[in-house]
């Protein structure tokens, strides 16, 4: 039996880890899912206050406050930066950690420095135009290459974000490093040169499993079974 903590990316939550979930349960595993503060049943809590920093505490504080061990860590896209930074602080809890298409920073980064510039240019504009200065509104699931029977169910749960989340740049000790094994999984269906740097980087990197899977970027609503199973390995191996 081992412990998975779940954690999402940015404009969704922890609903986005429904289906995976259920199958690892069913492998009698325990899983966590935490929902980030400010996003979906915690959105009434997003404020200009909420950043990086707040979303690695809400997943440290998770496993000191739940006594948890010996866990392997996901995260999803965004999830990458807090994974990273959670487990940097409670690096003596966690036993593998597991970057779903997503950021895998360097102490001193921040998610807008990979982030493609056209995508950094369309976020300021939004949050200029829309957002109040401060927040950013949902990618559309379509843009994500989310299945199409699930996007308007993925639409409807999605919320806004504060741009904040990627803009504070991570700090870290060097204690994440020390972690090992650790797993990529890069959604080969979903067009994004920060995550094929990510596999350029690390393919070959020591303690390192690169994968892919063939789906768009939200590989836990696209293929469930084949996630859960692969979480399960690196439950395994760890």
């Amino acid at each position: 039996m081992t412990t998975f903590v779940l954690v999402h990316g940015a404009w969704h939550g922890g609903w986005c880890w429904r289906r995976v979930a259920d199958r690892l349960r069913a492998g009698g595993h325990d899983v966590f899912t935490p929902t980030l503060t400010g996003l979906a049943e915690r959105s009434h809590l997003l404020s200009p206050t909420v950043n990086l920093q707040t979303h690695i505490l809400d997943i440290a504080n998770l496993l000191e406050w739940e006594d948890l061990e010996d866990v392997v860590l996901c995260g999803h896209s965004y999830g990458g930066m807090v994974i990273t930074g959670a487990a940097d602080r409670q690096s003596a809890r966690v036993k593998a950690l597991v970057y779903v298409d997503a950021f895998v920073p360097a102490d001193g980064e921040c998610a807008m420095d990979s982030r493609p510039p056209d995508r950094v240019k369309l976020a300021y504009e939004q949050v200029r135009t829309v957002g109040e200065g401060w927040w950013m509104p949902p990618t559309p699931a379509a843009s994500f290459r989310v299945n199409e029977a699930d996007q308007a169910w993925v639409d409807a749960k999605c919320t806004n974000f504060p741009i904040a989340c990627f803009t504070q740049r991570v700090h870290l000790s060097g204690a994440v490093e020390a972690i090992s094994p650790k797993y990529y999984i890069r959604a080969a269906g979903y067009k994004a040169p920060q995550f094929d740097a990510c596999v350029e980087r690390l393919t070959g990197a020591p303690g390192w499993t690169v994968s892919e899977m063939p789906c768009g970027h939200d590989i836990m609503v696209d293929m469930p079974n084949e996630l859960a199973s692969l979480f399960q390995v690196a439950g395994r191996q760890a």
